[in-house]
């Protein structure tokens, strides 16, 4: 119960004269601050996923870095030297479509925001540690994602090519596969696309295996939540390869299969209506006016929409067959939006009897189903629901009568044997898709030379820091802003002094959080992105603070950055953060 004097009390606390007068001497003592030479104590690393600067803090900022705040404090109380680091994340759309909104360089909306944030933290009083503070946008920094950037290309882990990409309509801009949510652009909600592009990507299929088994490292101390989510966006299969004699054409298709155990029951052929296989397929055959109207109808649909289990199934004969490899029957090739040109090879063996959406398309095209797998589960023929279960091989020839495991093992065998396939993995992870057609991002340091090629931009030369903005139209075309600073692009070849273009594209933002935690230790070093005594002593993080939604993008990509650093031999360990705390999310209602 309040009483009286309880009221006079709270009434004469003056809350911001008491702030006011600490804030000052908390600056003069410095009391959260780490890594003192002197200081004996033994070392934690605790960090908060860093904010981005987009306005001042609202709520989930304060639930957000309380948690960190109280782990933090907990340590130092338990007689731990903490380093408990803040910056700011600092490139990216919002930044630019706020400039574009005012007309000014994003710089100016960006640093101001940052100085906004960074006052309210102040007053927030975490025990952040003032001194290792940086911001992603600062030339210092990205000098260093630059420099990264050029190592990975050195060994082959950075690299172009064409390839149907995610595309937002409005952002004007390509996406990484995981910023595609729901078939929208994490961004702006907007429908993506599939548009075909020269892009740079980071080679992290190189590491699927690694991404993979190294989670045992982490289990108890990672939600189960986040390392489900990690193991199924990888998604490792195995399976197996088998070559597919095409009537009229010199080389065979190889198909991936989960189930090579079923090749009996493969009744049909479909390839992914925007492969180039497809294209090739139906090339001078009297399909090819039916296949490119087909193409035109399907490249607004999201691989998501494309994927989905209740959408309608359609699709264009190409008048071509497939020699079935095991039995010698001709499976005729359609084209179809419910593949994918970049899941394997781009083309499936329809086995309807067993998969449902082989069983849906059948259907609908009024195509042969053959069971091969005797199950307890009714005729999918008169049900139409494909029959999934474990059961005993029929009308499979030498495969009759064993299980699942047995019929595998054996065409695997017989197949490698007859030099018409052999088991291989696959996966749902593909190569990380880092160019972006916007201005406010990392420049990628590479000049393109039409005698040398690829050429990266020597080390004694970075930063490449961004054009200034004024003059430059940073409304989204299609085409990075940075191709119309002609003094900019415009260059010589590192190598051979002749006429040469910079690169115009940006790097994905998630290239700057992939690797910032290496850098607090040695946030003042102009000459290495981190030491390795400093790293040695601080990492790998002892307690990360953040939110699920990152366990995807950021974790992922970070997790990538450590193992090639470490590869490279600049870290003595391969997974960046010893334990991870999501915390929950401020909801509005």
């Amino acid at each position: 119960m309040t009483t009286p004097r309880d009221e006079q009390t709270h009434a004469a606390y003056d809350f911001a004269y008491v702030q006011e007068k600490w804030l000052p001497i908390w600056d003069q003592i410095e009391p959260f601050k780490s890594g003192r030479p002197d200081d004996k104590r033994p070392k934690k690393y605790v960090l908060d996923m860093f904010p981005y600067p987009s306005g001042d803090l609202h709520m989930g900022h304060a639930e957000a870095y309380a948690l960190g705040d109280v782990i933090a404090r907990y340590w130092i109380q338990k007689g731990f030297n903490v380093m408990h680091p803040i910056g700011w994340d600092a490139f990216g759309l919002p930044a630019e479509n706020a400039a574009i909104k005012r007309n000014e360089d994003p710089r100016i909306w960006t640093y101001e925001n940052i100085a906004t944030q960074k006052a309210s933290m102040r007053r927030y009083a975490c025990s952040f540690d003032w001194d290792r503070v940086f911001n992603t946008c600062d030339p210092e920094y990205y000098k260093w994602n630059q420099w990264l950037f050029i190592e990975l290309h050195k060994r082959g882990l950075a690299y172009r090519k064409d390839s149907a990409v995610n595309w937002c309509p409005s952002c004007q801009t390509v996406l990484a596969n995981e910023q595609v949510v729901a078939g929208l652009c994490e961004r702006c909600d907007t429908a993506v696309t599939k548009k075909k592009l020269n892009q740079w990507y980071f080679k992290i299929t190189d590491y699927a295996d690694r991404l993979l088994d190294d989670m045992k490292e982490l289990e108890g101390n990672w939600p189960d939540k986040v390392l489900t989510m990690q193991r199924n966006w990888i998604g490792r299969s195995q399976g197996a390869n088998v070559n597919f004699v095409i009537e009229g054409r010199t080389e065979p298709v190889t198909i991936y299969t989960t189930r090579p155990d079923t090749l009996y029951g493969a009744t049909f052929m479909v390839v992914a209506v925007d492969s180039e296989l497809a294209a090739e397929l139906a090339a001078g055959t009297p399909a090819e006016g039916e296949f490119k109207k087909y193409l035109e109808s399907v490249k607004a649909a999201s691989d998501i929409d494309r994927l989905a289990t209740d959408r309608p199934k359609s699709g264009v004969f190409l008048q071509r067959y497939a020699i079935n490899p095991v039995n010698g029957e001709k499976l005729p090739i359609w084209a179809s939006d419910y593949v994918l040109a970049d899941y394997g090879t781009g083309a499936i063996m329809a086995v309807p009897a067993h998969d449902q959406r082989d069983l849906d398309f059948a259907r609908a095209m009024k195509l042969p189903v053959r069971t091969v797998v005797q199950t307890d589960e009714e005729d999918p023929t008169e049900t139409g629901v494909a029959t999934t279960g474990d059961g005993k091989l029929i009308n499979s020839g030498s495969l009759n009568g064993l299980n699942k495991a047995e019929a595998i093992a054996a065409i695997n065998k017989q197949l490698e044997a007859d030099g018409l396939g052999k088991s291989a993995r696959n996966y749902r992870l593909r190569d990380w898709l880092v160019s972006r057609q916007r201005y406010w991002g990392t420049p990628i340091p590479i000049v393109h030379c039409e005698k040398c090629g690829e050429v990266p931009v020597p080390a004694d030369q970075l930063p490449l820091t961004l054009p200034d903005a004024k003059g430059l139209d940073l409304k989204p075309k299609g085409q990075s802003p940075l191709a119309a600073a002609t003094e900019w692009v415009n260059t010589s070849c590192p190598k051979c002094g002749a006429a040469a273009l910079r690169d115009t594209d940006t790097m994905d933002t998630f290239v700057d959080s992939s690797w910032y935690f290496l850098r607090y230790p040695s946030s003042t070093n102009h000459n290495e992105p981190f030491s390795r005594a400093d790293i040695d002593t601080w990492l790998p993080v002892d307690q990360y603070v953040g939110g699920v939604t990152h366990a995807i993008l950021h974790l992922l990509y970070s997790r990538f950055f450590t193992k090639v650093l470490h590869d490279i031999g600049m870290l003595g360990f391969t997974e960046p953060f010893t334990r991870l705390l999501n915390q929950g999310m401020v909801v509005m209602d």
